[in-house]
């Protein structure tokens, strides 16, 4: 009998698994969790007839937002397959199944203006100088990101090899 573990979502042997493929495991599940806590909680919200019970629900949700955000960093942080996509759909604008063409036909990437392109004058959010932290023009909340984007859409669909995807090298004898 094995021993019980604290995720039963493995589909292979964890022995076959490196450390970083379970590391990422957790943080997966763990968003699943922390992004399920947040419709549970916006539903009873809502269904709920106390407002001051209401208002505690709705706080609650807010705090499982905060934790699914910490969580997406960290494999953000940890996949460049994960930092390719939230650079090139987080903070964009026009329709979400069109960010990636758009940015293709702009040449938007490496060598270009980067992901999020110029300056968004209404939220303030955009590019400017050179490096993270940039000088930002105009806008209200003063929000920006600097520098070129490392990135390339140009030219074909992306390709990923699996463990470079995953960050970890290769995935033989990398436990």
């Amino acid at each position: 009998m094995l021993p019980a573990m604290a995720s039963d979502t493995y589909h292979e042997p964890l022995e076959l698994l490196s450390e970083d493929t379970k590391n990422t495991h957790r943080a997966i599940v763990s968003l699943m969790e922390e992004l399920e806590a947040i419709d549970w909680y916006q539903q009873r919200a809502e269904a709920c007839t106390d407002p001051e019970l209401s208002a505690v629900l709705t706080h609650n949700k807010n705090e499982e937002v905060e934790h699914a955000m910490m969580t997406l960093e960290w494999l953000r942080r940890k996949s460049s397959v994960f930092d390719d996509n939230i650079e090139t759909y987080i903070n964009s604008s026009g329709p979400i199944t069109e960010v990636e063409e758009a940015m293709v036909a702009t040449g938007k990437g490496e060598g270009g203006s980067g992901a999020r392109g110029k300056i968004d004058a209404a939220s303030g959010k955009g590019e400017g100088g050179s490096g993270k932290g940039g000088s930002v023009e105009g806008g209200a909340s003063g929000k920006g990101e600097g520098g070129a984007s490392k990135k390339s859409h140009a030219g074909s669909k992306k390709s990923y090899n699996t463990s470079e995807s995953l960050g970890i090298g290769s995935l033989k004898g990398n436990k």
